[in-house]
């Protein structure tokens, strides 16, 4: 939202929990899985983008999954009919999904032409890409972000080992050799402004830097970046049972994907956080 209000383009945020706003974007209400009376903002529209989602930081219940799984695949049908019922639809959908497409992919470098992992949140990626893949939009550009670790400090997963590292316990999670495919959110937030704007293009690309990390590499430059000497290793009983006490899903640390952002760089995309200590040092200055 604050990457696009400007007297150039004006912010429809579609939301359950609609509430007035100070910042010039305008909440409208929707349940994610319907058209609605939010269909009529499509009308004309420069854009629809879809990050919606449950956070996957929880437990993998089968419950769990299967909200997982419905939240991003309802979604996605709702914008593809509403899409149907409007005579100028968007020019362009920019669709999330995440590099757990590939699943835990080990040291294996997956580019867009990889194929699918076999694990659960595969599965999910899967299901959700073909939704958007199914929908009817002839007239309108479809562009598909494959999203890694996103970099913020005001959300995501940065946030926690942020607090485990100051707190002395940032070391690497298991044997430490899994695959960290990050992005600043900066680069983030300039990749879907490409998306929009780019009318060249479309399809599958992995929002991803070019330089992968392991788990280990992540964070050692993390302690760095918050001043904090070397940590202990977690062994993975431990994580197992630290994600457990955290209400979150161990596999989220101890696996990982090794992520390549072949086509944004095919595109020319010139990323302004190639290097993960730059990115942490904008981060934490």
């Amino acid at each position: 939202t604050a990457e696009f209000l400007s007297p150039e383009y004006a912010v429809i945020i579609l939301t359950r929990t609609p509430k007035a706003r100070s910042d010039g974007a305008r909440e409208v209400a929707w349940d994610g899985k319907n058209p609605g009376e939010w269909t009529a903002f499509l009308e004309g529209a420069e854009a629809v983008v879809n990050v919606t989602g449950k956070n996957i930081n929880c437990p993998h219940t089968p419950e769990n999954l299967r909200e997982l799984t419905g939240s991003r695949v309802d979604s996605v049908r709702a914008i593809a009919a509403a899409l149907e019922r409007v005579s100028q639809p968007p020019r362009v959908w920019v669709q999330a999904s995440a590099i757990g497409f590939y699943g835990d992919a080990g040291e294996k470098a997956c580019d867009e032409s990889s194929p699918p992992g076999n694990d659960a949140l595969a599965e999910i990626c899967q299901q959700w890409e073909n939704a958007f893949h199914s929908a009817n939009s002839p007239k309108t550009r479809r562009v598909l972000l494959r999203i890694g670790f996103v970099l913020g400090r005001e959300g995501g997963a940065l946030p926690v080992l942020e607090k485990l590292t100051r707190c002395f316990l940032g070391g690497q999670a298991g044997s430490g050799r899994q695959f960290i495919s990050w992005i600043h959110l900066g680069d983030l937030t300039e990749i879907f402004r490409s998306a929009i704007e780019r009318l060249d293009w479309s399809g599958t690309f992995n929002a991803v830097a070019p330089k992968p990390v392991t788990n280990a590499e992540f964070m050692r430059e993390l302690r760095g970046a918050l001043h904090r000497p070397w940590s202990p290793p977690a062994p993975e009983f431990a994580v197992r049972l630290g994600a457990r006490l955290m209400g979150s899903e161990p596999s989220l640390a101890l696996g990982g994907c090794r992520a390549a952002p072949r086509r944004l760089l095919e595109a020319g995309y010139s990323f302004q956080y190639p290097e993960l200590r730059e990115a942490l040092g904008k981060l934490y200055g």
